[in-house]
Formats: structure tokens, C-alpha cells, sequence
């Protein structure tokens, strides 16, 4: 049974519709990676799942279920109460998460009194021992800082001790490592990783860096002008690509020997000005006359679904 069931959900910000219909399903415990140009929705579709959209913005269609919850109708009062035990995000910067006027020791106890019944002295020594857990160097002291007395790597590691402080059921990492270098990147990566497997907690990782996402994922949905447009075990979708989209943007990794990068010709659509039928065609090189139509993402295997209708009918031809 699926932890979190997204099904042709849309959400409109001031009367644009940016996501449009986006079916996406994370099992407990497993990795689902989220790729994608930026403004291709992935950021959207994590605040969505928060409960955080801005003042304008509003779910109008489809199923939002976590754990058993109908996120199209919770109250503020509920979702402060599933805040943090059921799901709780790692933002791509710290500074936005963190309170420049509190201790981090703190920031992190607070969550413990609040979700899990602490006392204050209880909470301040369990936040300690995850400072810790989290290889934030001398975590007595540092509990005693202030968020601009540590460095950037800390300060992440600062933001998901207080994420995983009430064991979430799923996490949300949205580009948590793109401010860092690649050294911290491999670090943080594996801080989730075993932060994973010693809580048991999902994880939805969302990036725009192909390559993090197949570090670290089981599955991966690929998203593109407010849809998912391929999804997939990671292996299959970064192995086998089905969408051009996809491909395209596996041809923009860094290669050995590669001097030149490969592109993707043109940029994202303007939600207010999507093309007819498939967005992706104005820069396809594979369209054909069928494309002035939408397609639905449908299956191609096990798993496996693409909306992309060459890709569609080729599967039915070997089928």
C-alpha cells in the first residue's frame, strides 16, 4: 500500500494551473526520486504534499492520500499535527528553515516537546545526541550556536536532524545538496541514506541533478510543464530512457572525454501560454503529427509508464 497516492492532482496559483495532474505514488520506505528542469513543478508538487502552497494557491482536481489522510481537506489544526510525524521536508537552503535568533539545540528540542510530549530538559539532551547522529562536529557546543556560526554543511545537517527529530514517515528533500560542493553532496546523500534505514522513514528526493537522483533512488518520476511524463524503477528510466525528455536530459550529463555538453534546444513553457497537445513538442525531435494531441502517461511494462505517444505506440506493437 502506497504511503503517499497522488492522482491527477492540479493546483492553480493565482488562476495559473502549474501542476496538471500529477500521479505520483511513494511506498513506505523506499527512495522515489523527482527530476526535471527547473519550473517543471517538482518544488510545487512537494509543497503541495506539505500542506504549504502560497495564499493563492489551491488543489482543484484529483486524490491527494498520505498515510491514510486526504490532503484536500485538512484543517490547519490537523496539519500541524501531521507536520513533522508524518511528513516533514528538508528545504534547499537551511538559512529559510532555521530561526537566526534561536540556539540550534533548541530548534531541533522544540520539535520533541511539541510532537513527541518532551519535557524541555529531555528534548534539549535528545537534540544533542542527534546533532550526533547527524556528524555535526562537537554537538554540545554547537547546540549552543547560532545558525550563522556554523557552515553551510552544518547547517544542513542542523535542518534534518530537526526533520527526522519526530521519525517522519516520509521526507521530502527538495535539492537539498545544490548549495553544497560535491564532496558535502556525497555526504548529506549518505546522511539520508542511513538516516533511511535506521528510522525506516520513505524519502521523496527532488533535484533537478539526474545524476543524485540515481545515486540514491529506487524509483524515478520524471516531471515536465506540471506532469509526470515518465516513471519507473531507477534503473529502467536512467538504463532504458522512454521519453525524448528523459533522454535529453541523460545526453546533458557530463561525459569522460566529453568536452562540449549536449542541450536541450529552447526552455520549459510559460504555464500561462502552454502549447497544444504535448508541451514537450515545440522541442522534441522525435514529434510527429499525433503530438498537437496531450497524452495520458500510459504503461510500457512492469512499472514502467510514458506519456509520449510514439512510445505508446511502439509498446503497443510489440505487445
Amino acid at each position: 500500500m502506497a504511503l503517499l497516492s497522488l492522482q491527477g492532482v492540479r493546483v492553480q496559483i493565482g488562476g495559473t494551473e502549474i501542476l496538471r495532474g500529477v500521479d505520483l505514488e511513494v511506498n513506505e520506505g523506499e527512495t522515489v526520486g523527482v527530476v526535471g528542469e527547473s519550473g517543471c513543478g517538482k518544488s510545487l508538487t512537494a509543497l503541495t504534499i506539505m500542506g504549504m502552497l502560497p495564499t493563492h494557491g489551491r488543489i482543484t482536481a484529483g486524490q491527494a492520500l498520505l498515510d491514510g489522510h486526504d490532503l484536500t481537506r485538512l484543517s490547519k489544526k490537523e496539519w500541524r499535527g501531521i507536520r513533522g510525524t508524518t511528513v516533514s521536508m528538508v528545504m534547499q537552503d537551511p538559512f529559510t528553515s532555521l530561526n537566526p535568533m534561536m540556539r540550534i539545540g533548541p530548534q531541533i528540542a522544540e520539535v520533541m516537546v511539541y510532537h513527541q510530549g518532551m519535557s524541555a530538559r529531555e528534548a534539549n539532551a535528545k537534540a544533542v545526541e542527534m546533532l550526533a547522529k547527524v556528524g555535526v562536529p562537537n554537538p554540545e557546543a554547537s547546540a549552543q550556536r547560532f545558525p550563522h556560526q556554523l557552515s553551510g554543511g552544518q547547517r544542513q545537517r542542523v535542518v534534518i536532524a530537526i526533520s527526522y527529530a519526530a521519525k517522519p514517515k516520509l521526507l521530502i528533500a527538495d535539492e537539498p545538496t545544490t548549495a553544497l560542493d560535491v564532496t558535502l553532496q556525497a555526504q548529506i546523500l549518505r546522511l539520508i541514506q542511513d538516516l533511511q534505514r535506521s528510522v525506516g522513514t520513505a524519502i521523496l528526493l527532488v533535484s533537478h541533478d539526474i545524476g543524485v537522483i540515481g545515486s540514491v533512488s529506487d524509483r524515478v518520476a520524471v516531471f515536465y510543464a506540471g506532469r509526470v511524463i515518465e516513471t519507473g524503477s531507477a534503473a529502467q528510466v536512467l538504463h532504458e530512457p522512454s521519453h525524448p525528455y528523459t533522454r535529453m536530459l541523460l545526453k546533458a550529463l557530463p561525459q569522460p572525454g566529453v568536452e562540449r555538453l549536449a542541450t536541450i534546444p529552447g526552455s520549459p513553457p510559460d504555464f500561462r501560454n502552454l502549447p497544444a497537445g504535448c508541451a514537450f513538442a515545440p522541442r522534441c525531435p522525435d514529434r510527429f503529427e499525433r503530438c498537437v494531441e496531450e497524452p495520458d502517461a500510459l504503461p510500457i511494462g512492469s512499472g514502467r509508464a510514458c506519456a509520449c505517444w510514439k512510445v505508446a505506440d511502439y509498446a503497443k506493437i510489440e505487445s
